[in-house]
C-alpha cells in the first residue's frame, strides 16, 4: 500500500507545552484515516502540521519530519504544499463573495484566468462535492446565503478546485445536522476514490462508519493506529478500549 504522508519522530511544542510526542505514522493513499481522542489530545494539532498551518502560530517549535510522497514538506513552498494538501475547517468559512468566485479563487491565484477554463473547474468541483444541482442556478449569488451543510460542501468544492492530493478535515461535520452530516459522509466515501482523506472527528460512530484506518491520540501521544475494524473490535491498548467504550473522554 502506497503511503502519501509519513511522519518520523514528529514533536511539537507550544512554548513549553509538549503537544505532540514522537509521532510516527504512515497514511495510505486513497483511504479515509480518522484521528480520534479526547479534546486537547493533539489530533487537530497533528492535522495542522500536515500542511504547516501551525507555522502561523507564535512560539511553536517543531522537530522530526513530515514527508509528502517522500518529500520533506518544510522544503516546499508553503502555497504549493497547501494546494497539494487542502484543508476544510470545523466551521464552514465561505468567502463573502459569489458561489462561483469562491470556487474560482484558488485557481485564479494559481494563474488560471480564462473564463472557459474557470467555468469548467467550477462545475467539476461543485459536481465532485455533490452540490452542483443545488447551486447551478445561483452561481452569481452570495455563498453566505446557503445553508450550513451547503456551505460546508461548498468549502470542500473550493478545496478540490486546486486539485489537491490530500484532503484534511477538522471536525467538518460537528456543526451540522444529521442529514447534512450523512450527505458529507457519503461524499467523502465517493471522494476517497481520487483523494487521500484525513479527518479529525469526535464522533466515534462516524469513524467506525467511514474510516479505513483510525489513529487514537491521548495527551500528545499516538497510542494506537490500525485498521478501523480492529481498533473498534479488538484494540491492542487498554486506553483505546476505555476511550471507545466511553469510560473517559
Amino acid at each position: 500500500m502506497t503511503s502519501v504522508i509519513e511522519t518520523k519522530d514528529l514533536n511539537l511544542w507550544y512554548g513549553k507545552h509538549h503537544a505532540l510526542m514522537d509521532i510516527n505514522i504512515d497514511i495510505p493513499e486513497k483511504q479515509i484515516t480518522a484521528l480520534i481522542g479526547p479534546s486537547g489530545c493533539g489530533k487537530s494539532t497533528f492535522l495542522r502540521t500536515l500542511n504547516r498551518m501551525n507555522d502561523l502560530i507564535e512560539d511553536v517549535k517543531i522537530d522530526g519530519k513530515v514527508l509528502l510522497k517522500g518529500e520533506d514538506i518544510n522544503s516546499m513552498d508553503v502555497n504549493v504544499l497547501r494546494s497539494r494538501v487542502g484543508m476544510v475547517f470545523q466551521k464552514a468559512n465561505p468567502f463573502p463573495m459569489s458561489v462561483y468566485d469562491n470556487i474560482a479563487y484558488g485557481p485564479r491565484i494559481l494563474g488560471i484566468h480564462k473564463k472557459k477554463e474557470l467555468d469548467k473547474i467550477v462545475e467539476t468541483s461543485l459536481k465532485q462535492a455533490a452540490i452542483w444541482d443545488e447551486c447551478k442556478g445561483r452561481l452569481r449569488t452570495s455563498a453566505l446565503g446557503m445553508s450550513g451543510g451547503q456551505q460546508q460542501r461548498l468549502c470542500i468544492a473550493r478545496t478540490l478546485a486546486v486539485k489537491p492530493e490530500v484532503l484534511l478535515l477538522d471536525e467538518s461535520t460537528s456543526a451540522l445536522d444529521p442529514v447534512s452530516t450523512s450527505k458529507i459522509e457519503d461524499l467523502l466515501l465517493e471522494l476517497k476514490k481520487k483523494y487521500t482523506i484525513i479527518m479529525v472527528t469526535h464522533n466515534m460512530q462516524q469513524a467506525a462508519r467511514i474510516a479505513d484506518k483510525t489513529a487514537f491520540f491521548l495527551l500528545g501521544e499516538l497510542i494506537e493506529y490500525d485498521d478501523t475494524e480492529k481498533i473498534f473490535s479488538h484494540p491492542s491498548d487498554r486506553r483505546t478500549e476505555d476511550y471507545i467504550t466511553g469510560r473517559f473522554g
